[in-house]
């Protein structure tokens, strides 16, 4: 079996990435290292809280076994982490400390959940392009075996925070206009925990 680490469980992707694991047999054991423990809970289920985010990286090195595959899908907003400049260190910094330290520790495949639209024509205008820009460069330079990046549109789904609760209804209830153009502009984040799942598998 493989043994996988998840890094940003308990939010609108990485939770559904987490069930979508916990019942597939082809991985286990299957590690968290996150600020709050997962709802989730199972036999193969080794989750570690840890709200130190800076303390998130050293411990890739002491999991045992070593994960081979890691999903990362990490990430806030500038409400919630309070400022422009709380943001990058957890949706930059904190994602390219973890890249570094996997491709340190053995780690094969790395897959991340990025942003939709990242790399447009208007993105070196926005922070929020930047910092996933940034994350995308250092999964590239990091010379994976795999690795993988997943850029779904705003995610729409339950979250414990919602980051913008007015913005996330609207579009959620766009399918009663149109299926085509809510998809154009959100996506529900099941398909995308189970997405990132099969584009491990293969």
């Amino acid at each position: 079996m493989t043994t996988t680490a998840v890094f940003g469980c308990t939010g609108a992707v990485g939770s559904h990435i987490l069930t979508t694991l916990l019942g597939d047999s082809i991985f286990g054991p299957i590690k968290t290292i996150s600020r709050r423990l997962p709802k989730q809970e199972s036999p193969k289920l080794e989750a570690t809280q840890e709200t130190d985010t800076s303390k998130w990286s050293g411990m890739i090195a002491a999991l045992n076994p070593k994960p081979t595959v890691i999903f990362n899908a990490v990430g806030t907003t500038r409400a919630q982490a309070g400022s422009l400049a709380e943001q990058w260190k957890i949706d930059h910094d904190l994602c390219v400390e973890n890249i570094k330290a996997a491709k340190q520790a053995g780690v094969k495949t790395y897959l991340y959940i990025s942003g939709g639209g990242t790399r447009g024509l208007l993105s070196r205008y926005v922070p929020y392009s930047q910092m996933k820009i940034g994350v995308e460069d250092a999964i590239r330079e990091a010379g994976f075996e795999h690795g993988i990046v997943l850029r779904p549109g705003m995610i729409i789904g339950n979250r414990e925070q919602p980051k913008s609760i007015f913005l996330e209804t609207f579009i959620g209830n766009l399918h009663r206009i149109s299926l085509a153009l809510q998809d154009m502009i959100g996506n529900w984040s099941f398909p995308h925990g189970r997405f990132g799942v099969r584009g491990r598998k293969g």
